[in-house]
């Protein structure tokens, strides 16, 4: 699957996550863009966006892109506050499907 990590998430976290292809928004240039305008360019080239964003799901209207978005909810964005995150991730990514959004919380 092709993942995009958000700025809002640490690029240690790409290591994280073996068998993707993982990229972060920094390399590709896209740093500062607002949420609407990197969900665009990124349903063109990838299948998740990735964030630590809760606030995306009530700006954007997700349905309308043909990119999953996936919401890591953790104390902190620093990847030890992360990793336990990381079991439920892979589970979600194994069936998730376009135009949704999950939410992955240690509490979940």
């Amino acid at each position: 699957m092709r993942i995009l990590l958000d700025e809002s998430l640490p690029v240690e976290l790409r290591a994280e996550i073996p068998g993707h292809d993982v990229r972060y928004v920094r390399e590709l240039g896209w740093s500062g863009l607002k949420n609407g305008e990197l969900l665009a360019r990124a349903a063109a080239l990838f299948d998740v966006l990735l964030t630590a964003d809760q606030n995306l799901e009530h700006q954007q209207n997700l349905k309308t892109l043909p990119i999953a978005v996936i919401i890591l909810v953790a104390r902190s964005n620093r990847v030890e506050q992360l990793r336990p995150l990381l079991s439920e991730l892979q589970q979600v990514l194994s069936s998730l499907q376009p135009c949704s959004l999950v939410r992955v919380d240690v509490e979940a």
